[in-house]
């Protein structure tokens, strides 16, 4: 029997296996939980390593994790610590951890990190992956680092942080296959074998004319199954989607979802092939702007646990003091009605109720509604239509809630405060309803992202508007005035 406890199997060597166990599984057993978490003992393990200097050590633990288990581990550290193990580790810091990184702790450890230990990181990236490295950094670290890269790297990296951030020409790989036209599928395939500098991922050779226009695609599954003499012209499809170098990575998304692409070539403004992005990217970036939509739809900026403790007050706090204005108009109704509470306490009993329910229903159409502005599904030829539609959506929940809670009331309090409580729960879902759709509509038509200010209008609508209802109609109909 084996005596050794996790920590002594930490420190032992990965490549031994015992009763036939795969060196993996005990890499998983000493390092990760049943979860795929990494185990405290290993983290406190490594947290030693670092205090007592010991770089040997530290890197005997890291270097068997995956490389998403290694940007964990990062993630868990503290600040300090993390530019300890990345100084530690440079050669393990590859793209594949760099892309698992959180954003807020990659750019603290390459603030942390000197400019040569920066580059040496940079240079082991593809362009697109050394620019997310160092596109966030403050322009004097930037400069610093860049001067650390080789010409052509730094040519590169400098050629894509002229493009806007979150567009294609920032993101795009700027390795790819491109081929003339005149060549045929045997020339291809010895091409292909017998270039050493061939981009190391891809799925399809791009066809170009003598101005390195795009004019076709050949997938690799073609090239391999066709005849050596075939003319590519002749096998390519000429059909292609292009994608503009400036087009915004929301856009290139949902190019891709659209035409289930696998890759595709991006052009410049003259139409020449410049780079490519492949569908390992669009499902980072869709992956990205939904999280981003999330959290701006409840105002919580980024919503990051990584995020500076300024920058995410900065983010919530705004939207609070918003919050506290639009209150403020609530208020303001249910004072005018200060008289018709005092007579009937009943309705301040109920008032929560109306606006509460009118506030589901507006978050409920606010979040289809802004998901079918994200999604294109949602544009000027089509407003009017889904406007109606939510409108009979509304109108149907608003029957069904005012039934329960008009019956509910009638039974506790009076049949006439039962209708009045129902009438004013079908206005006010009405209203959240339109309100769900027009809000964030009328905030895309501005050029307003509608994931970020929608929700507290759409909140001060339903609240106010389900106030004034209840309280107007109590008044209208003689429960108290």
């Amino acid at each position: 029997m084996d005596d050794r406890s996790d920590l002594d199997l930490l420190h032992a060597d990965p490549r031994e296996a015992e009763d036939g166990a795969r060196p993996d599984d005990r890499i998983d057993d000493a390092r990760l939980d049943g979860e795929n978490t990494l185990k405290p003992d290993y983290v406190r393990a490594v947290r030693e390593a670092l205090e007592a200097g010991d770089d040997g050590a530290v890197y005997d633990l890291v270097e068997p994790l995956h490389p998403a288990d290694l940007a964990d581990l990062i993630e868990l550290l503290e600040r300090n610590e993390r530019a300890v193990l990345a100084a530690a580790i440079t050669d393990l810091m590859g793209s594949e951890v760099i892309a698992e990184l959180n954003d807020f702790v990659r750019e603290e450890m390459m603030e942390a990190l000197p400019a040569d230990a920066v580059a040496a990181i940079a240079e082991q990236l593809d362009t697109d992956d050394a620019v997310q490295l160092i596109e966030d950094l403050d322009e004097e670290d930037r400069q610093a680092i860049l001067a650390e890269l080789d010409d052509e790297d730094r040519v590169a990296i400098e050629s894509a942080l002229a493009y806007p951030e979150e567009t294609a020409g920032r993101l795009m790989s700027r390795e790819f296959v491109a081929v003339p036209e005149h060549m045929t599928v045997g020339d291809l395939i010895d091409y292909l074998r017998n270039e050493t500098d061939l981009a190391s991922d891809f799925f399809e050779v791009f066809v170009v004319d003598h101005k390195h226009h795009p004019v076709g695609t050949c997938a690799l599954s073609w090239i391999l199954t066709t005849p050596r003499g075939i003319a590519l012209t002749d096998v390519m499809q000429r059909d292609q989607t292009l994608v503009p170098v400036m087009l915004d990575q929301e856009e290139v998304a949902l190019m891709f979802q659209k035409y289930a692409l696998i890759s595709a070539a991006v052009v410049d403004e003259s139409g020449r092939l410049v780079g490519q992005m492949t569908v390992d990217d669009v499902v980072h970036i869709i992956s990205e702007e939904a999280q981003e939509d999330a959290m701006l739809l409840s105002g919580a900026g980024e919503g990051d646990i990584n995020e500076p403790i300024r920058e995410a007050y900065s983010a919530r706090v705004r939207w609070l003091v918003a919050n506290l204005g639009t209150a403020v108009v609530a208020s303001t109704i249910i004072a005018m009605f200060g008289a018709a509470i005092e007579q009937l306490v009943a309705l301040a009993v109920l008032m929560p109720i109306v606006a509460s329910i009118g506030g589901n229903a507006g978050t409920q159409t606010m979040a289809v509604t802004v998901r079918a502005i994200a999604m294109n599904q949602l544009t000027e030829a089509n407003t009017g239509r889904i406007l109606w539609r939510e409108f009979r959506v509304a109108f149907l929940m608003g029957v069904t809630i005012a039934i329960l809670i008009g019956a509910a009331v009638s039974l506790l309090f009076t049949p006439m405060l039962g209708g009045v409580i129902a009438a004013a729960m079908i206005i006010n879902i009405i209203i959240a309803g339109l309100a769900g759709v027009l809000v964030p509509v009328i905030f895309e038509r501005l050029d307003i992202d509608p994931a970020v200010a929608s929700s507290v209008f759409v909140t001060m609508i339903t609240d106010s508007m389900g106030f004034f209802a209840f309280l107007g109609l109590a008044v209208a109909v003689g429960l108290a005035g």
